[in-house]
């Protein structure tokens, strides 16, 4: 891969100057040519930053600078149009989870990409962090696995703020934002369940209007006979994140920046543990993106995978107790 690839960044919020400008700048294969936001003040302080145009336009960015990809993280709202936007012109996407705010609206996207002839990318980093990634091995030493619980929990000061606290911008709450990573880990190491049921609450503040739910307890169970639960909070501290998966043999144990495997009675047998560092996952996505527009490698996080997400959670918002379609196994991976 001789010549860097052009990467435009959409939407200059914490995501981008966290984990995707960083990422393009640790990138082997891109390097950043644009940046793009509603906010001017934004754009002139990247674009000076950077030494690249900056746009609030985004339609005069794809055809002043013309990127072989651009990288999306916008408002769950806003994501459809900048993805059509994108499409229209030829340009692959990366994009911010989630995929799309409703199971009609992943369809319709999947559809436009396979059309347009694009490659969209979910940015669900966790599939490209090495710990992550050894979870796999470690899963196939515990036996075949009975029980699953994950956990993601933060306290966030307002739950209603802005359009994270309506659900017909956000397409959720709790469940669709923050766990959308867990969603993305069960369905990766076990596959798609066939039974899920779910409650959720908008009660941490009673005194404050907003109907994105602030926690979700998600109850689930595969027809070989795994069962087990999510919890997501973000209004329920500690920050805490993990998922357990036990077997006969053992449990794996997947948390951010470490992951143990223990015996059945809860020893530990071995524990690898990495610090933090964002920013390399995300060049390590990118990097892996730009292999993918190549042809040099499948893409791991396309719609077709993500659309195993829209069922997910579709049956959590809408109280179905059965997935469609019912064999899990056409979203493994």
């Amino acid at each position: 891969m001789s010549v860097r690839k052009k990467a435009a960044v959409i939407g200059l919020g914490h995501q981008a100057l966290g984990d995707h400008l960083p990422g393009l700048a640790d990138s082997q294969f891109a390097q950043l040519a644009a940046v793009c936001d509603t906010d001017p003040g934004r754009v002139t302080a990247q674009a000076q930053q950077h030494h690249v145009p900056g746009f609030t336009d985004i339609r005069s960015m794809l055809e002043e600078v013309r990127p072989d990809f651009a990288i999306i993280a916008v408002p769950h709202h806003v994501g459809r149009e900048v993805i059509e936007t994108c499409a229209a012109a030829g340009v692959h996407v990366m994009k911010e989870k989630p995929f799309a705010t409703s199971p009609a609206e992943a369809a319709e996207l999947t559809a436009l990409c396979d059309k347009a002839g694009i490659e969209l990318m979910v940015t669900v980093q966790r599939r490209f962090h090495p710990l992550y990634t050894a979870a796999v091995q470690l899963l196939e030493q515990i036996g075949q696995p009975y029980l699953v619980e994950g956990r993601y929990t933060f306290h966030c000061p307002d739950p209603a703020a802005g359009w994270r606290g309506r659900a017909s911008l956000a397409g959720g709450g709790a469940l669709v934002d923050m766990g959308y990573h867990l969603i993305d880990l069960l369905i990766w190491y076990l596959g798609l369940p066939d039974r899920v049921l779910a409650d959720m609450s908008t009660a941490a503040h009673p005194d404050t209007e907003y109907d994105a739910e602030d926690t979700a307890l998600v109850h689930l169970a595969y027809d070989h006979g795994l069962y087990g639960s999510l919890f997501i909070s973000r209004s329920a501290g500690p920050k805490t994140e993990h998922l357990m998966v036990t077997g006969p043999r053992g449990t794996v144990v997947i948390e951010r920046g470490r992951l143990r495997l223990l015996t059945p009675d809860g020893q530990l047998i071995e524990s690898l543990v990495r610090e933090p560092a964002s920013p390399s996952t995300a060049a390590a996505q990118i990097d892996s993106f730009c292999r993918v527009l190549d042809g040099a490698r499948t893409n791991p996080s396309g719609p077709a995978v993500h659309m195993a997400h829209a069922a997910f959670l579709a049956a959590a918002y809408t109280s179905q107790t059965s997935l469609s379609p019912a064999d899990p196994k056409e979203y493994l991976l």
